[in-house]
């Protein structure tokens, strides 16, 4: 409970904090969007500090008053070394490879800094996640993973970065809002049907160096792997020969929107993209159809896997 109340003060003031709307990238945070409060430990540690002064002076002992000076000295410091923790650093990057939803998000955070200040114990936090940063002086690269719930763009809103180096006096930190949005995949369907299948049911074959089925042989070209080389025939006819196969290759495979009109709209795209990730695990060629004429492919490999999941990301809500 209490820590739910926390949560929304910090949300609340938030609100406050610099910047009020996205930013482009890069963002640099100058010392005006840093902000520095005393942690608990440094409330007491001041507490401290202050009743050794009282003493000190009511007691006139010179000794007891230097040593408070010196711890008032460090606390001071510390305040103005977790500023400079922050001070200066730059965001240059926001990214991440999609993933299904209900799957983290890897979100990778390309920080900087010109300065070169060594700069130790940062952490970031978005929403509830919360990432360390390793020790850095020109640049370097943080995680933060990220819950994803539903398909399409994801705004990852502000990122909070913050540090209580040196000595855990002093809270430091500053707020980061990127206008940058990243891409969750639609949920593929479990146990979803197998591909349908298209007319003629049958197979066709394509001759290339590696497959299962001998063809015939031919002269040796520029490139040929050593292992299709046909040693023996060669050695008879004194010339390279090598041998070529015949690898039986699937039938375009056609996934049509239209095809399934008996399911509701979100079901529909769990079903296209759980055909998606089936026909790149048979090697199959396929094609997507969707609303509004759109045809992806026929095609396959990662880009056109992306294509096709991006599209089925990006439909409108049914």
């Amino acid at each position: 409970m209490a820590m739910t109340l926390r949560q929304r003060a910090n949300r609340r003031l938030s609100r406050f904090a610099r910047p009020r709307q996205p930013e482009s990238l890069p963002i640099r945070l100058d010392r005006r969007r840093v902000y520095v409060l005393p942690t608990g430990f440094g409330l007491f540690y001041a507490l401290l500090v202050g009743t050794m002064l009282v003493g000190a002076l009511n007691y006139n002992n010179n000794p007891a008053l230097l040593l408070a000076l010196l711890l008032a000295s460090a606390g001071l410091a510390s305040l103005i070394v977790a500023h400079l923790q922050l001070s200066g650093l730059r965001l240059d990057a926001l990214s991440a490879e999609p993933v299904a939803a209900g799957q983290p998000l890897r979100v990778q955070i390309a920080l900087s800094a010109r300065d070169h200040r060594a700069r130790r114990g940062l952490r970031l936090a978005c929403e509830d996640v919360t990432g360390v940063v390793p020790p850095m002086t020109d640049a370097v690269v943080a995680e933060l993973n990220l819950p994803t719930h539903r398909r399409g763009w994801l705004d990852p809103g502000r990122l909070r970065i913050w540090t209580t180096q040196p000595l855990g006096l002093a809270h430091a930190w500053a707020w980061f809002w990127p206008r940058q949005s990243l891409l969750v995949y639609p949920a593929p369907e479990a146990h979803g049907p197998p591909l349908p299948e298209t007319g003629g049911g049958g197979t066709r074959a394509r001759q290339q160096a590696s497959g299962e089925d001998v063809h015939h042989l031919r002269a040796y070209r520029t490139g040929d792997p050593l292992r299709a080389i046909a040693w023996k025939p060669s050695a008879r006819r004194d010339q390279l020969l090598v041998r070529e196969f015949e690898q039986p290759v699937g039938v375009e495979v056609e996934l049509a929107w239209s095809a399934l009109a008996a399911l509701p709209g979100e079901q529909r795209i769990r079903r296209l993209a759980h055909w998606v990730d089936l026909a790149e695990r048979e090697g199959r060629r396929y094609r997507l159809r969707l609303p509004g004429e759109t045809v992806l492919g026929p095609s396959q490999g990662p880009a056109h896997r992306h294509a096709c999941l991006r599209a089925l990301a990006l439909l409108p809500d049914a």
